[in-house]
C-alpha cells in the first residue's frame, strides 16, 4: 500500500480544516434547508412518511413544492403526498373546513386564529397538524413548520398559534423602468420590463417565495418618484404577468401613481383632484387596471414632495388628492397609501415639523380606504432619529410605518448594519398619546387607536446580484423587516437568532457571538457616523460618506450645515422652546424627557439642543471630548466585529466568509474616514485640540473635502 505524499496529506488537512456544515447558497437566502442533525432527523422522519394536503389550487401547489424542498433538504427524504388521512406518521395540512372534527375539537382554540393566521400542533400517533382558516394561513404555517424544523424544534410537543398583527405588510421598490434603482446597492432592478410579459425570470418566483416565508403580502413594484408609463396598457400587461407569479404566494401588487398622470398619459389639461374630468379619468384607469389584475392592491403616492406633483399644485389638500384616488379604488376594495414625507423649500420652518403641520389639520378628512404612510423619523431615514411625532398624534387616520431596508444613510451595502435593532428601537418608543403603553408598535397595529386598516412598508434593497442584497448579511434586514411587519413587538435579538440558524447553523458557538455582533452593529455605525444626535451630515446627492461641510445646495434643508449648525461657540439643532420648538409636537412626557440637556439621553442630545463645545456631560467629559471618543469607539467596534467574524470561519462557506471579511475591511477603512473627516471639519470650526484617546486624522481637511463620487451606486441620475 502506497504512503500518501506529504503534498496530498497537506491538501487533505487543508480540506478538513476548511470544512463547513454545508455550502451556503447566497441565492437561497434563509431558505437553505440544510440537513438536520441525525437524531432530530430520525425524529422527524417518523412524522413525515407522508403529507396529507387537502385542497387543490395554485397556493396548495406551492405548499406541496415547499414541503418537497424542505423535507428533501433537511431529512434527505422526498415526501409522498396522500389524499387520505393516515392513522400515524403524517403531516396533515388542511383548512379548518376540510378537517374532521376529531382532529380539532377540544384540541384547537380557533379564537386564537385570525385572518392569515395558522396553528401548528403535534397530534397523537406521530402526526403534525398545519391548519388555518384561509389558504394564505396554510402557506405561512407551512413555512413556520419548516423553519421550526431547521431551528431544531423537536416534533414531539409543537404547539404554536400565530397571526399577523398588521394587515398590509409590504415591500416598496424604488425601481425605475430603465432598471436603475434609486438608493439601491445590489445591482439593477430584478424587474426586466423589456422582456416582460413573455419571459418570466425564475427569480420572480424565488422572490415571492422568500417574501411569503416571512409573511410579506404585498409589493410596490415602482419608484415613489413615479413614472406615469407604468399605468399604460403595455406596462399593465407586464404587471399582470408578475401578478400571476405572485398570486399563489399570497402577494398582491401595488403601483405608484404619478399625480399628474391625467395630463401626461391622459391628455387632460389638469390633474386637479376636484375636477370631474380628472375623477372620471382615474375611475376609468382603475377599471382598466382591475381588468388586468383582479386582485390589484391599490396605489402608493408621493405628492408635493421634492418636486413631485400633487394636489397642492391646485390649492387642494393631501386629503383631497388621496380621496380622489380612494373613490376610484373603493368599489374594488383597493387602498391608497399616501406618503407623509413632505416639506417645502419655501417654508423656513424646521423641516422636522412640516409633515405634522400639514397633516394634523386634516386628521379627520381622509376616506376609509386611505392610510397615511409615515417614515420612522421626522427627517429622512437617518442612522438615528426620534420617532415621528405624527405617530400617536393623528387619532382618526390610519398610519402606516415606512422603514428603509436599503442602507441609504448607513454605508450602502458596504457596511454591516443589522437594521431590525433600529426598527425595534422606534417601535418600542412610547408616544404617551393614548394612555398606558401607547407605543409606536401598538399604534401601527391599531391596538392603541382602534384603527382597522394597518400597515408597514419597507423600502427594499433587492437587486439582481446573486445574493439579492449586495452585502450578504443585509439579507438579515429583509428577513427581520418581514418578521417585524408580522409582529412589531418581536425582539430583534430573537429575529437575529432565527436568521442565523436558518442561514448558517444552530450551533451556539456560532449563533451567540454572531447575534451579539448583529445587535451591536447599528450602534457602532451611529457612533462613527452621527454620534450624540448629529444627523444628515453625509455627502451631497449620492449620500456616500461624510459631508458635514455641505452648504452649496439650492434648498437649505438639503445642506448638512442646516442640521448641525456648528460654529465657534457650539453645535446642534435647538428644537426646544428657545429654538424651533419641534418638541411641542410630542406629548408632555416626551417633552420632559428631551427638553433639558442635563437629562436628555446623549443619543439625542444634538438633535434637540445647540450646546457649547465645553458643555459638561454626566460622565465628566466635555461635549467635544465625548464626540471624539464616541467616533473612536465606533471605529474600534468595527475592529471587534472583524475579530468576531474571523472566529466564525469554520461555520461559514468560504466564498461567503471571504466576501463578508472583505466588506468588513472596507467598513473599517470607511469608519476611520468618517471619524477623521467629521472631526477635522468640526476642529477647524472650534479650534480645539483633538480629544485625548482619539486617533488624530490621517489627512488634512482639504483632502476629505476634495473627494467626489459621481458614480456612487444608487445615486439619482440628476446628481451625476
Amino acid at each position: 500500500m502506497r504512503t500518501p505524499s506529504l503534498s496530498l496529506l497537506f491538501c487533505l488537512t487543508l480540506l478538513l480544516s476548511s470544512y463547513n456544515l454545508f455550502s451556503q447558497d447566497p441565492a437561497k437566502l434563509w431558505l437553505q434547508y440544510y440537513p438536520l442533525e441525525e437524531g432530530l432527523k430520525e425524529e422527524f422522519l417518523t412524522y413525515s412518511s407522508s403529507v396529507f394536503l387537502a385542497g387543490e389550487n395554485s397556493t396548495y401547489d406551492v405548499i406541496a413544492e415547499e414541503f418537497r424542498l424542505g423535507l428533501t433538504g433537511m431529512l434527505n427524504s422526498e415526501p409522498e403526498f396522500s389524499q387520505q388521512l393516515a392513522e400515524s406518521g403524517q403531516i396533515v395540512v388542511a383548512l379548518r373546513e376540510d378537517l374532521p372534527s376529531s382532529l380539532t375539537d377540544g384540541l384547537v382554540d380557533w379564537e386564537q386564529v385570525g385572518e392569515e393566521g395558522y396553528v401548528l400542533k403535534t397530534l397523537g400517533n406521530n402526526r403534525l397538524l398545519v391548519t388555518a382558516t384561509d389558504p394564505n394561513g396554510l402557506l405561512y404555517g407551512t413555512f413556520a413548520l419548516l423553519h421550526q424544523m431547521q431551528l431544531g424544534e423537536s416534533p414531539d410537543n409543537i404547539l404554536k398559534y400565530d397571526s399577523p398583527r398588521v394587515n398590509l405588510r409590504l415591500l416598496n421598490h424604488w425601481d425605475n423602468l430603465d432598471r436603475t434603482v434609486e438608493r439601491g446597492y445590489a445591482g439593477f432592478s430584478i424587474w426586466n420590463w423589456h422582456l416582460l410579459p413573455d419571459y418570466l425570470d425564475p427569480r420572480y418566483k424565488e422572490y415571492a417565495r422568500a417574501n411569503a416565508s416571512i409573511g410579506i403580502n404585498g409589493t410596490v413594484l415602482t419608484n415613489v418618484n413615479a413614472n406615469a408609463l407604468i399605468l399604460t396598457e403595455p406596462y399593465l400587461e407586464k404587471v399582470k404577468a408578475l401578478a400571476g407569479v405572485f398570486r399563489p404566494y399570497g402577494i398582491k401588487i401595488y403601483l405608484t401613481a404619478r399625480f399628474s398622470a391625467p395630463i401626461e398619459i391622459g391628455g387632460l389639461e389638469t390633474a386637479d383632484p376636484l375636477n370631474a374630468d380628472v375623477q372620471q379619468w382615474w375611475d376609468g384607469k382603475v377599471e382598466e387596471i382591475y381588468r388586468h389584475i383582479p386582485d390589484f392592491g391599490g396605489f402608493l403616492v408621493k405628492a408635493n414632495s421634492e418636486g413631485q406633483p400633487g394636489p397642492q399644485n391646485y390649492g387642494r389638500t393631501h386629503a383631497d388628492g388621496a380621496n380622489m384616488l380612494a373613490r376610484s379604488l373603493a368599489p374594488h376594495d383597493g387602498i391608497v397609501m399616501w406618503r407623509a414625507f413632505v416639506y417645502s423649500d419655501e417654508n423656513p420652518q424646521d423641516r422636522a415639523m412640516q409633515a405634522y403641520d400639514q397633516f394634523m389639520p386634516i386628521d379627520d378628512a381622509f376616506a376609509e380606504n386611505v392610510i397615511v404612510q409615515v417614515k420612522n423619523g421626522p427627517i429622512d431615514f437617518q442612522p438615528r432619529e426620534p420617532f415621528h411625532p405624527m405617530f400617536g398624534a393623528m387619532e382618526k387616520t390610519p398610519l402606516m410605518m415606512e422603514f428603509q431596508i436599503t442602507q441609504e444613510y448607513l454605508g450602502f451595502s458596504s457596511h454591516l448594519v443589522y437594521l431590525p435593532k433600529m426598527f425595534e428601537e422606534v417601535l418600542q418608543e412610547d408616544t404617551y398619546q393614548f394612555g398606558e403603553n401607547s407605543t409606536v408598535a401598538r399604534i401601527i397595529t391599531g391596538e392603541a387607536t382602534g384603527q382597522r386598516l394597518t400597515g408597514m412598508a419597507g423600502v427594499s434593497n433587492i437587486g439582481n446580484e446573486e445574493n439579492w442584497t449586495g452585502h450578504p448579511i443585509a439579507q438579515a434586514n429583509w428577513y427581520g423587516y418581514g418578521r417585524l411587519a408580522w409582529d412589531p413587538e418581536l425582539s430583534s435579538e430573537e429575529i437575529a437568532g432565527e436568521w442565523l440558524g436558518l442561514t448558517f447553523t444552530t450551533d451556539k458557538q456560532f449563533v451567540e457571538p454572531m447575534t451579539s455582533l448583529l445587535i451591536r452593529s447599528r450602534e457602532s455605525v451611529v457612533k462613527y457616523m452621527t454620534p450624540l444626535g448629529l444627523h444628515h451630515i453625509m455627502g451631497a446627492g449620492h449620500h456616500y460618506g461624510p459631508g458635514p461641510w455641505v452648504d452649496f445646495l439650492g434648498r437649505p434643508e438639503w445642506n448638512s450645515v442646516y442640521y448641525h449648525q456648528a460654529d465657534q461657540n457650539g453645535i446642534g439643532f435647538d428644537r426646544t422652546v428657545t429654538g424651533s420648538n419641534a418638541l411641542k409636537q410630542y406629548a408632555p412626557e416626551v417633552v420632559e424627557k428631551f427638553a433639558d440637556p442635563a437629562t436628555c439621553p446623549k443619543e439625542y442630545l444634538l438633535w434637540f439642543h445647540h450646546l457649547p463645545w465645553d458643555f459638561q456631560l454626566n460622565n465628566g467629559h466635555t461635549l467635544w471630548q465625548e464626540m471624539g471618543l464616541t467616533y473612536q469607539e465606533g471605529v474600534d467596534e468595527v475592529s471587534e466585529m472583524i475579530n468576531t467574524w474571523e472566529r466564525m470561519e469554520e461555520y461559514v462557506d468560504e466564498p461567503f466568509f471571504l466576501h463578508v471579511r472583505s466588506l468588513l475591511t472596507i467598513q473599517h477603512n470607511e469608519s476611520i474616514w468618517w471619524k477623521d473627516a467629521c472631526m477635522s471639519y468640526f476642529q477647524d470650526i472650534n479650534g480645539l485640540d483633538y480629544p485625548e484617546g482619539m486617533e488624530t486624522p490621517e489627512k488634512p481637511l482639504s483632502y476629505y473635502k476634495s473627494l467626489i463620487f459621481p458614480y456612487a451606486p444608487g445615486i439619482q441620475p440628476s446628481w451625476r
